[in-house]
């Protein structure tokens, strides 16, 4: 049933709506927040286009018993918005690892490459010497920041991979990964890249599996399934043993150890809660041997970060609303999406946007549509209440342009001459895949803009359409590291009134 309006049905209502909106953006012109950023976290919701923000916020009021299209995402009352073009150089519809170098190493390189620049060559390991880009969270760490990366996909995956390492293929998360003849050319796999590289003081996430040997059974004791090193190592031990002589490190692998660490008392955390990617938010369980949330896990990296050095810089990768769009079930992503929400709900309570920027943005779209004329407070997992096919029959107001279920509407065109019939289904199960037109194997993603949400200090940055390299300059000019460590917008102490300084000789710029 739709849901009644509760206001809104008189020109009075939408008038003072827009008069305290405006009021507002009158206020903030003249307070732009020019602060050094002591602290950075961003935000990356992995395929979250602005379709999926919309359904994400009318799907969240409808869950508070709303017709939903009046309801705020937190970060949608951020004061500064932008959008970010997404292409890699060698494709016009990108892949996450040539997004991530571009978000977090501040130069846009080629489909599929991690932490180098356009010169080098996928799965050629000799065409990576040289070009590696350093990512703001290396630079960070060099400036006497704590660091921290968390996502729900593998630790290993393409956005946290881009971190820390520099690969010429994502798929070279393990020595497993590396063809035989790329291996004597000396590249490193992504999980002992992380080992090696410099530490992280807070990393959570999935992808067990690349870091233990195959003489390891897994942790939850499952003996069909091992680790699929080949080398013998086990990352996990190699990494309490060289960061317990840094400080006190916890390994955890379930929800209750999780809930065991004191971020008051320890200093290393790696947070490995699954064998494969974390399961999805929906479908997770909660119980001493599950995982925990990504709110829980951003909180608890926050707390120690916080605690354990003046200054931090964290990554939240919500990487699951990805992998729901790629299957076409849009339940999934929008309770992924909600979730990432809900995370940077407690960052915002957790810090002061005097002195933290938060910056929550995508990698790239997808090709997921909101289409029809749909009812006001119209379930958004639902069918169109309103509208039917030429061929008589109902359709989602969520749809796909392409993907596996496909191949089922095509056979059904050519055996009745219309779609298969969803009046029964129940749509609104997240696990229901929704109709798609073109058949793939999965759904792909998509060449739209993303949105760029911002608060906190030099904010203001963002405000037109960017190149999405554009960002990791912004974070680093913000926070005065990196390429801007001298030529910053103030100096710790200072205030800086009037436009920003001129920049000159910036190294990196390539």
């Amino acid at each position: 049933m739709v849901a009644m309006l509760s206001a809104g049905q008189e020109p009075d209502y939408w008038n003072q709506q827009a008069r305290e909106t405006l009021q507002k953006a009158l206020n903030a012109a003249s307070q732009h927040n020019k602060n050094i950023a002591q602290n950075v976290i961003l935000f990356l919701g992995d395929g979250m286009s602005i379709p999926t923000v919309t359904s994400t916020r009318i799907y969240k009021g409808q869950r508070e018993g709303k017709t939903g299209e009046e309801s705020t995402l937190v970060y949608e009352e951020f004061p500064h918005v932008a959008l970010s073009k997404t292409y890699n150089t060698d494709y016009q519809v990108p892949d996450s690892a040539g997004t991530a170098t571009a978000f977090l190493a501040g130069v846009k390189t080629k489909r599929g490459l991690v932490g180098l620049d356009d010169r080098a060559i996928r799965g050629d390991c000799t065409s990576a010497q040289g070009h590696e880009v350093p990512s703001i969270v290396k630079m960070a760490k060099e400036a006497g920041f704590a660091v921290g990366v968390v996502t729900n996909t593998r630790l290993t995956h393409a956005t946290p991979a881009a971190a820390y390492a520099n690969s010429p293929s994502r798929d070279w998360q393990s020595d497993l990964d590396i063809p035989d003849a790329e291996k004597p050319f000396g590249c490193k796999d992504i999980a002992l890249q992380f080992l090696e590289n410099f530490e992280i003081d807070v990393a959570m996430g999935g992808g067990r599996s690349s870091f233990m040997p195959t003489s390891k059974t897994d942790y939850g004791g499952n003996p069909l399934l091992r680790g699929i090193r080949q080398d013998g190592r086990n990352l996990i031990d190699e990494w309490r043993l060289a960061r317990a002589k840094l400080g006190r490190a916890d390994f955890v692998w379930n929800k209750e150890q999780f809930d065991n660490i004191d971020p008051n008392s320890t200093d290393y955390i790696l947070g490995l809660f699954n064998y494969e990617h974390m399961d999805y938010e929906a479908l997770r369980d909660d119980g001493p041997e599950g995982e925990p949330s990504i709110i829980e896990m951003t909180e608890k990296a926050i707390s120690l970060l916080r605690r354990k050095k003046d200054r931090f810089f964290l990554l939240v990768e919500g990487g699951r609303i990805d992998m729901a769009h790629h299957t076409t079930r849009a339940g999934l992503a929008l309770s992924e999406s909600l979730a990432l929400e809900q995370a940077v709900a407690k960052a915002i309570e957790m810090t002061d946007d005097q002195d933290t920027l938060i910056i929550v943005t995508s990698d790239h779209s997808h090709t997921m549509y909101m289409a029809g004329y749909p009812s006001r407070g119209n379930p958004i997992l639902g069918i169109n209440d309103k509208d039917l096919g030429l061929d008589q029959l109902p359709y989602t107001t969520l749809g796909y342009a392409n993907g596996p279920t496909a191949a089922l509407l095509a056979s059904s065109f050519s055996e009745t001459g219309k779609r298969p019939d969803i009046t029964s289904d129940d749509t609104e199960d997240p696990q229901y895949t929704r109709q798609s037109l073109v058949p793939m194997l999965s759904e792909t993603h998509a060449g739209d803009d993303v949105a760029i949400f911002a608060k906190g200090p030099m904010s203001h940055l963002f405000h037109s359409v960017h190149e999405q390299n554009y960002i990791m300059h912004v974070m680093q000019y913000a926070a005065c590291i990196g390429d801007y460590t001298t030529q910053c917008h103030t100096r710790r102490g200072t205030t800086t009134t009037g436009s920003e300084a001129t920049l000159t000789d910036v190294r990196g710029s390539q």
